[in-house]
């Protein structure tokens, strides 16, 4: 396990241009680990759609273990369309992680990124800088699998649960990264949670419980918000968020609404955080229709990357780890921004391994050194 500077990181590529995109922030990573001193061992695990028709299996019968033992996991992505289990659904060994190794916070960052052609007209695009967090043990996501559809094939139901336990941790997980956030870069620290607890009773209890747990932190601001309110706000002020804790379905929807806000999905990073394991991804997909053609954007997956050096910085106290995720963070501001680097997705043609050669290029040189931290000059109305 991690000593210092130096980590074992379990490396699940997938399928799909996961397979590509983590190539591309294996070499950033490689990039930070020659200029800030750290070390890396990378042990590849397989698993996935592909995976599973070759073998029956989603991960080998030792992959749950061998993610366990990691200092963190780096996960590409896994599915395919046309595979799928016996019941219709797809493979996601992800979702046996989360599950598997305790995982309820899933980060999900949505930040305005310099040269990134703006979404929304308002010149407040440029502020948005929010992480969406999305409960990622249990809500709907605990009937998967057990749903149940009638006999006569005349009904199908999932049920959703909330416990008290997730709904604290996930709310002191909520308030910690908000105190830390307003510290580091200027935001409000303010935590607003996402339900619908005007129709559900579980909801309405998640918001009970969540409101008790953050009472415990004085310093930050709770709030609250539902759900269908919240994905037109997210349209007309973005802004104006911090920090959205929410349940797992709700999460799912909302951040890929975010990613939109952003770019797309080639700019939305995520990590799935636990009390003792992390497990960081691209929130987008395989994306069977471009695979292998070298054109995806890897900057969510090289995001995923820093946001996995933060993490283990903090966990193990390396400082040195913590500077290398801020120098990739502020590369790839560069790399958008002064550089002028266009994925295809934005229209461009700066390719999968080229981006990652170019952000590994300014890691390694610290071409991004100057640039300050980036923090919210102005805020409006809370949310």
């Amino acid at each position: 396990m991690g000593r210092g500077n130096a980590f074992e990181i379990a490396v699940m590529p997938g399928d799909g241009i996961g397979t590509e995109v983590t190539e591309a922030a294996i070499a950033v990573l490689r990039a930070a680990e020659e200029r800030f001193g750290l070390g890396f061992r990378f042990e590849t695990v397989p698993g996935g759609a592909l995976y599973y028709r070759e073998t029956g299996a989603t991960l080998p019968a030792d992959g749950m273990d061998r993610a366990r033992a990691a200092d963190a996991i780096l996960f590409g992505a896994m599915g395919w369309p046309d595979i799928r289990l016996a019941d219709g659904t797809e493979i996601a060994p992800q979702l046996d992680l989360r599950v598997g190794l305790d995982l309820y916070a899933g980060v999900r960052p949505i930040r305005a990124i310099p040269g990134v052609r703006p979404v929304l007209a308002d010149p407040r695009w440029a502020e948005i800088d929010l992480v969406i967090i999305r409960e990622s043990t249990e809500g709907m996501f605990a009937s998967r699998g057990i749903g149940i559809v009638a006999d006569d094939d005349s009904e199908a139901r999932d049920t959703q649960v909330i416990t008290r336990r997730t709904t604290e941790r996930l709310t002191a997980f909520s308030c910690r990264l908000a105190r830390r956030r307003r510290e580091e870069r200027g935001t409000p620290g303010r935590v607003t949670l996402v339900d619908k607890a005007n129709v559900f009773r579980s909801f309405a209890f998640m918001r009970r419980v969540f409101h008790e747990a953050a009472a415990a932190f004085p310093d930050i601001e709770a709030g609250h918000h539902y759900v269908d309110a919240m994905a037109l706000d997210l349209i007309r002020r973005p802004w104006d968020f911090d920090v959205l804790p929410t349940e797992n379905l709700f999460g799912d929807i909302l951040s890929d609404l975010g990613a939109g806000l952003i770019g797309g999905m080639g700019f939305a990073p995520s990590a799935d955080i636990g009390d003792e394991h992390a497990l960081f991804q691209p929130s987008h997909g395989s994306a069977p229709d471009i695979a292998g053609q070298g054109i995806a954007n890897p900057t969510a997956m090289i995001l995923s990357a820093a946001l996995m050096l933060d993490w283990l910085g903090e966990r193990h106290g390396s400082a040195d780890a913590r500077l290398a995720a801020s120098a990739i963070e502020r590369s790839v501001d560069l790399a958008f921004g002064e550089k002028g680097v266009r994925s295809y997705d934005l229209g461009g043609q700066d390719g999968t391994v080229e981006i990652g050669r170019i952000v590994a290029e300014a890691v390694r040189l610290g071409e991004a050194d100057r640039a300050p931290p980036r923090v919210k000059a102005e805020r409006s109305a809370h949310a």
